[in-house]
């Protein structure tokens, strides 16, 4: 991922602070220290294949309108939240950019081919022994 993105990226994110209910005791009563930051990933032009992977990857994080939210709250004081909601989107776009790596199709032999067939073909003859017995087996 190129640097010329994560400094578009922080240029287009809004951030927002909420009194959040993470640690800071009564702190946390008077102080919004949760940072809320919010990037439209239709402004970050990714490319169609990372904006795939982007967007399965935000799952419920993403609005209809196309704005990624990411919370963090987790620290006491609004920097330390900042730097860990951007350390947040950071590894997400780092994430969406890796390509997934291809499934190579796995294929039986010969005989485990047989062998499998074979177990079936015993197992569905237990399952007919157990029905009551027909009129033709009288």
């Amino acid at each position: 991922m190129e640097p010329s993105l994560l400094n578009r990226v922080h240029a287009l994110a809004e951030e927002s602070f909420l009194a959040g209910s993470g640690p800071g005791g009564q702190n946390a009563n008077k102080v919004a220290t949760e940072v809320q930051l919010r990037v439209n990933i239709y402004a970050l032009r990714l490319p169609p294949p990372v904006f795939a992977r982007l967007r399965e990857l935000a799952g419920s994080k993403l609005t209809t309108a196309g704005d990624l939210l990411i919370t963090a709250r987790q620290h006491r004081t609004q920097e330390a939240n900042r730097q860990a909601a951007r350390a947040k989107l950071e590894e997400m776009l780092k994430a969406a950019h890796q390509r997934p790596k291809k499934r190579a199709k796995t294929r039986i032999n010969r005989v485990g081919k047989t062998q499998r067939l074979k177990t079936k073909k015993a197992r569905g003859q237990v399952k007919a022994n157990r029905a009551k017995p027909s009129a033709k087996d009288w």
